[in-house]
C-alpha cells in the first residue's frame, strides 16, 4: 500500500550560539526518511531562523511508514569545515496511520541532542496520505491501534478480547561494535536511538499483523522492553492483549456511569451492567458500560499450539469449587463439561489487562509466576531469534502448568520482566490464575451461553474471591473457610493477585502500599558458575519476599494484596528483591489473625521478657493499623442473621463438602487466636525481620499511598493532580558488607525517598499516592539505583474528615493535618559524594509542573532553555483523569532517549544530571502530544532508567524508555457549562452530544 509523506520545516528558535565570533548561527535542516534526505536553505546568522521550505515529498510504502521514524537534523554550516550538529528531532508516523486519528503533526519540537541535551525548539508540519490496499499479503499493519493502558480504553466498547500476543526482534548493539572504537561518543548514541528507533516500529508492526490475522484492530496493554545484553547485543520485545474494540458514542461515553438502577445480574444484556455495589471503592470508569465478549481461540503467538496439547487448561473435577457443582444440578454440570471440553481445545488465554468490567473473572486462584536464568550468548543470525523465544515459550509453559494446578483456564495481569548482568538474564514472568465468566466465551457460530438460563449467578462482590480449584485435591495447604458473604463457597484466607481491585469488590476501609526489601549477597563469579550460585539464591529469596509480604499483611490487619509486582535484580557481588502491592480488607476472606512470636529458649528469663516485649508492640501496632485504615469489619452473628440462604440449605451445602467439623466451628474460625500467624524467632536472622517489621513508618498524616490505580475507601477525588518522577543512587562507601547491612541500607534508601515525597507534597494534604512504581536497578558494582514514578491526586478535605467514624477522631485528624511539622519529613539535603556516611545518596524528583505548590495549571519554563507557548500537558500513570472525560486516543507516545556528559561534576552532580535529563524528557514527550493535538498523556511509564557512572573521569550516561498514550480530554466543568449556557439560552439540548459539540465549536 503505498503513501507520500509531507514534511515541512517553518522555523526554529532559541538556537544554540555556534559562531563565537558573531554569537549567532547559520541554521540549515535535513530531514531523512528511509534512505532519502532533502535539504533546507542555510538561514545566516540567526539564532530564530525562518525557513518556510517548500513540502518535501517522500513516496514510501506503507510498511516502511511504520517501521522508519521521520529524522530532522538541525546543523551549522561551515563553509571550510565540517558542518556542525545541533540536534536532532525523531517523529513517529503511526498515529497518522489511524482511520480516526490525527490528519496532521505540527508543532514546536525540542531539538534534543546526547551530549548536551534541548538546544532549542523547530516548527514542523507533517501530512500522511495513504492509500486502500486489500492485498491479504501486505507486511504492513496500518489501522491496528496500539494503547498503553491496562483496561479497555476510555470512550471504546470491547467487542471481542481475542487474547495473547507476543513478538521480539533482535539486532547487533552498536555500543559494542568495532567501529564505535574510533567514533565520537554523539555518533554511537545516534546510532543507539536511531537502531532501537527502527527495532520499537518493526515490532509493533509486527504485532498489528498477528492482530490483524485474529481479526482484530487493536492491542491494549501493550508493553515493550529494551533488553541490553552488553556485547550479546540489543532485543526488543513486547506483548499486548488483541482485541476488537468500537467507538462509544457521544451520548454513551459521557454519560453518567453510576446513576443506573440497581438491576438483578441474570437480566442484565451483554451491554449493561449493574449499579456498582455501595461499599466498591474506586471513581466511576468508563469499564462498566463496556460490551465483552471473550475469544481466546484465536490467540496468536510465534509459537505452535501443538505444544501446548499437554496441558488440559481445565481440571477434570471441574472449574469451580466447593458446592457449586451440585448447587445448580444437571444444567449446571453440562454447562461446566462443555465449558471444559471447548476451553480444552483452545489455546491457553495470557492476558496483560489489570481492570475488567463485573462480571468478567468468575474466580481468582492466586499470583503463578516463574523465573529462569539464562546465559546469554552472541546473537549470529538478527533474523532467526530462535533462542529467546524458546527462553520465553518455557516460561509461559510454567506459568500455564501452575494455573492448571490451581483450576483456572486464564491468566490474567500477565507481565514479563528481565534482569541482566554481563553475561547472565534472569528472566520473569508473573500473572493471576483466573477463571473467566463462559458468557463471554464465543466459539465461531456457537456461543456458550447456558450459564444465562441459570437462575443463581455468582454473588456480586465475593465471587472472584471463592477458590477455583478442588477443595478435595488442592495444589498447596491452605486454610479454607466460607465466604463471610454469601456463605456458599470457600474462601482461602489470603489473597494474592497483580491486578487492580475488582470495580465491585466488597472492601472495609481504605488500603495501604505494602513493600517487601530484600538483599543478598553473592560471590563474583563467571559463567555457569554464576549462573549456578544465582539459581540456587532464588527460591530462598522468593520465599523471603513472599514472607515479608505475609507479615506486613497481617500487621495491617488485612488479607488480600492486588496489584502484587515482584522484582528481582541481579549484580555482580549481590541479589535484590523488591515486591510492592496494595493490601486492602475484603469482606468476603475472614479477619486475619494476630501475629503470635514464638522463640526456642524459653529458659532464659530476659530472652522472653524481650519475646513479651516484641509481642506487645506487634499487637499494639496491629490495633493502630486498623484504626488509621478504618478496618472495622462487621462481626460475624451480623452477617449469620443477614444471609439470605435458609438454615436447611446451609446445612445441606456444609454436609456436601464432606466436612468432619461442623457448622458452628467453621463460622468461629476467625475468632480469638486459633488463626494466628506465628512467627518462629530461632535466630539472628530472623530476630531483624522482626525488627524491620517493626520498623515500618506508616505514611504522616493526610497521605495515603497505593500501586494500583485507585486507592480503595477514597471516591471523592478533586482534579488537582501533580505527576512526579524520582530517581535516588547510592554508592556504598565504607559499608560492611553483610546481608543485614545491605538489607537496612536498601529499607532506609526507599524509606527516605518516600519520606522526601511527602515533604515535597505536604502542600497537597489530604492527598493519596497512587500507581506508585518503583524499579530497583544495579548498573555497577556497590551502586543502587531506585526509581519512582506515581502521581498525587487530592480528595475532598471536607468529605474525608465527615467519614470519621467518632468526634473525637474528627478532632484528632484535624490536629494532626493542622499542626503538621516538617521534623516528621527528615531527608538529606547534601549529595556530596565526599560527605562523611555510609551511603551517599544522589536524588534527582522531576514534577510535571514547575513547584506542587502551586495550584493551577500554568505554563512549563524554559529551565532546559525553551519557553514553550503552548498549554501545558497534564502528564498521568493513570488511565483516566480525574474530573474529565478522554474524547479522543491521539495514538501510543514510545520513546528512547540517551544523555551522556563528560562534565558530571559541573552539571551538578548525579542529582543535577538526572534531574535535567527527567525534565527534557518531559519536555519532549509533552512537545510531541501537543503536536498531535492532545492535551494529557495517560498511562504513562517509565520502563526503563539505566544509569552508569565513572566518577573518576567525571562522565556519566543514561538511557530511559518512556511510553502513554496521548488522548484529548474535556473537563466535566466545561460540560456542565456548556449545557448551563445552552439552557440559559433557551436552546436546551437533546442528549450530552449536543453539549459536547457545543464544548468544542466554543
Amino acid at each position: 500500500m503505498p503513501g507520500k509523506l509531507k514534511v515541512k520545516i517553518v522555523a526554529g528558535r532559541h538556537l544554540p550560539v555556534m559562531d563565537r565570533a558573531s554569537d549567532l548561527t547559520d541554521a540549515f535542516v535535513e530531514v531523512k526518511f528511509g534512505n532519502t534526505t532533502f535539504k533546507t536553505d542555510v538561514y545566516p546568522k540567526s539564532l530564530n531562523p525562518q525557513w518556510n521550505s517548500e513540502w518535501f515529498k517522500f513516496e514510501v510504502d506503507d510498511e516502511d511508514l511504520q517501521d522508519e521514524p521521520l529524522q530532522i537534523t538541525v546543523l551549522d554550516h561551515d563553509t571550510y569545515s565540517a558542518n556542525d550538529a545541533i540536534g536532532k528531532v525523531y517523529i513517529d508516523i503511526d498515529p497518522l496511520l489511524y482511520s480516526e486519528a490525527a490528519t496532521v503533526i505540527s508543532g514546536w519540537f525540542p531539538i534534543y541532542d546526547t551530549i548536551h541535551g534541548i538546544r532549542g525548539e523547530i516548527n514542523v508540519v507533517v501530512k500522511v496520505d495513504l492509500f486502500n490496499d486489500l492485498n491479504r499479503f501486505r507486511q504492513s499493519s496500518c489501522g491496528v491501534k496500539f494503547f498503553c493502558t491496562t483496561s479497555i480504553p476510555k470512550c471504546y466498547k470491547a467487542v471481542i478480547i481475542h487474547g495473547f500476543v507476543e513478538e521480539l526482534v533482535v539486532n547487533e548493539d552498536p555500543e559494542y561494535q568495532w567501529i564505535d572504537r574510533i567514533r565520537t561518543p554523539r555518533a554511537s548514541n545516534e546510532a543507539r536511538q536511531r537502531l532501537i528507533s527502527l527495532m520499537s516500529g518493526e515490532l509493533q508492526r509486527k504485532i498489528g499483523l498477528k492482530v490483524l490475522e485474529m481479526r482484530g484492530n487493536a492491542v491494549v496493554g501493550y508493553l515493550q522492553c529494551f533488553d541490553l545484553e552488553g556485547e550479546s547485543g540489543l532485543v526488543v520485545r513486547a506483548i499486548g492483549t488483541a482485541c476488537t474494540l468500537d467507538k462509544l458514542s457521544n451520548t454513551s461515553a459521557f454519560l453518567p456511569t453510576c446513576n443506573s438502577p440497581s438491576k438483578d445480574m441474570k437480566e442484565i444484556p451483554f451491554n449493561e451492567d449493574p449499579n456498582p455495589n455501595p461499599h466498591s471503592s474506586g471513581p466511576s470508569t468508563p469499564l462498566k458500560n463496556q460490551i465483552y465478549s471473550f475469544s481466546p481461540s484465536k490467540s496468536y503467538s510465534r509459537q505452535s499450539s501443538s505444544s501446548d496439547t499437554d496441558l488440559s487448561l481445565t481440571p477434570k473435577t471441574g472449574m469451580g469449587s466447593g458446592s457449586a457443582g451440585k448447587e445448580g444440578g444437571p444444567l449446571k454440570a453440562l454447562l461446566r463439561q462443555q465449558t471444559q471440553t471447548a476451553l480444552e481445545q483452545r489455546e491457553f488465554p495470557f492476558f496483560t489487562l489489570t481492570a475488567f468490567p463485573s462480571g468478567f473473572l468468575l474466580h481468582v486462584g492466586g499470583v503463578v509466576s516463574a523465573r529462569s536464568v539464562k546465559l546469554l550468548d552472541r546473537i549470529h543470525n538478527p533474523d532467526d531469534p530462535e533462542t529467546r523465544d524458546a527462553w520465553w515459550a518455557e516460561i509461559r509453559q510454567e506459568i500455564k502448568s501452575h494455573a492448571k494446578a490451581l483450576g483456572c483456564h486464564a491468566v490474567v495481569g500477565y507481565s514479563e520482566s528481565t534482569s541482566i548482568c554481563e553475561e547472565v538474564c534472569i528472566l520473569s514472568a508473573s500473572g493471576t490464575a483466573a477463571v473467566l465468566n463462559p458468557r463471554f466465551l464465543q466459539d465461531g457460530t456457537t456461543e456458550v451461553c447456558l450459564e444465562q438460563r441459570l437462575e443463581e449467578t455468582s454473588p456480586l462482590g465475593c465471587g472472584f474471591c471463592h477458590i477455583p480449584y478442588d477443595e478435595l485435591n488442592m495444589p498447596f495447604p491452605a486454610h479454607l473457610t466460607y465466604c463471610c458473604n454469601c456463605r456458599k463457597q470457600k474462601v482461602p484466607d489470603v489473597l494474592f493477585t497483580t491486578i487492580d481491585l475488582p470495580v465491585d469488590a466488597l472492601v472495609v476501609g481504605k488500603g495501604c502500599l505494602i513493600q517487601a526489601r530484600l538483599c543478598r549477597l553473592k560471590k563474583k563469579a563467571q559463567a555457569e558458575a554464576n549462573a549456578t550460585s544465582i539459581s540456587n539464591l532464588l527460591p530462598f529469596m522468593e520465599y523471603e519476599v513472599h514472607t515479608q509480604l505475609m507479615n506486613k499483611l497481617k500487621l495491617k490487619g488485612m488479607n488480600a494484596l492486588f496489584g502484587l509486582r515482584i522484582q528481582i535484580t541481579v549484580g555482580e557481588t549481590m541479589l535484590m528483591g523488591l515486591a510492592s502491592a496494595t493490601g486492602v480488607y475484603l469482606t468476603a476472606l475472614p479477619s486475619p489473625g494476630g501475629i503470635q512470636i514464638a522463640g526456642k529458649t524459653p529458659n532464659d528469663a530476659t530472652y522472653e521478657q524481650h519475646i513479651s516485649h516484641m509481642q506487645k508492640k506487634i499487637n499494639d501496632t496491629i490495633a493502630k493499623n486498623k484504626e488509621l485504615y478504618e478496618i472495622n469489619p462487621p462481626e460475624a452473628p451480623e452477617e449469620i442473621i443477614g444471609s439470605p440462604i435458609p438454615e436447611p440449605r446451609r446445612t445441606r451445602v456444609l454436609r456436601s463438602q464432606s466436612e468432619s467439623s461442623d457448622e458452628i466451628t467453621e463460622l468461629d474460625l476467625s475468632h480469638g487466636k486459633k488463626d494466628a500467624f506465628v512467627l518462629e524467632i530461632d535466630d539472628t536472622d530472623a530476630m531483624e525481620d522482626v525488627h524491620s517489621l517493626l520498623t515500618d513508618v506508616p505514611p504522616p498524616s493526610g497521605f495515603y499511598s497505593c500501586n494500583t490505580e485507585i486507592m480503595p475507601g477514597i471516591n471523592n477525588w478533586t482534579s488537582d493532580i501533580q505527576m512526579f518522577t524520582s530517581v535516588r543512587v547510592s554508592r556504598l562507601n565504607n559499608v560492611t558488607l553483610t546481608n543485614q547491612t545491605l538489607n537496612k541500607t536498601f529499607n532506609d534508601l526507599c524509606e527516605n525517598l518516600l519520606k522526601s515525597l511527602y515533604f515535597k507534597l505536604r502542600s497537597m494534604i489530604p492527598c493519596c499516592l497512587c500507581h506508585v512504581n518503583f524499579t530497583v536497578a544495579l548498573p555497577e558494582d556497590e551502586l543502587i539505583q531506585v526509581t519512582v514514578t506515581a502521581v498525587a491526586i487530592t480528595f475532598d478535605k471536607h468529605q474525608a474528615l465527615q467519614a470519621a467514624k467518632t468526634p473525637a477522631e474528627k478532632t484528632l485528624q484535624r490536629a494532626s493535618t493542622d499542626n503538621e511539622e516538617q521534623l516528621q519529613f527528615p531527608m538529606e539535603l547534601s549529595s556530596d559524594p565526599h560527605a562523611p556516611q555510609q551511603f551517599s545518596p544522589a536524588k534527582a524528583i522531576s514534577f510535571d509542573k514547575p513547584s506542587p505548590l502551586t495550584e493551577g495549571q500554568s505554563r512549563r519554563s524554559g529551565s532546559s532553555g525553551m519557553s514553550s507557548t503552548v498549554p501545558v500537558v497534564k502528564m498521568t500513570p493513570l488511565s483516566f483523569i480525574a474530573g474529565a472525560k478522554i474524547t479522543k486516543y491521539l495514538g501510543i507516545i514510545n520513546m528512547f532517549f540517551i544523555r551522556e556528559t563528560t562534565s558530571l561534576r559541573e552539571e551538578g552532580g548525579v542529582s543535577g544530571f538526572l534531574h535535567a535529563f527527567i525534565a527534557e524528557v518531559f519536555a519532549m514527550v509533552r512537545a510531541h502530544v501537543a503536536a498531535l493535538g492532545g492535551n494529557a498523556v495517560v498511562s504513562y511509564i517509565m520502563k526503563q532508567c539505566v544509569f552508569m557512572e565513572n566518577p573518576n573521569k567525571n562522565q556519566a550516561q543514561c538511557l530511559i524508555n518512556v511510553s502513554g498514550d496521548a488522548v484529548i480530554f474535556i473537563r466535566e466543568s466545561e460540560l456542565e457549562g456548556a449545557a448551563n449556557q445552552l439552557s440559559t439560552n433557551g436552546s436546551q439540548p437533546t442528549n450530552s452530544k449536543d453539549a459536547v459539540s457545543c464544548n468544542m465549536k466554543k
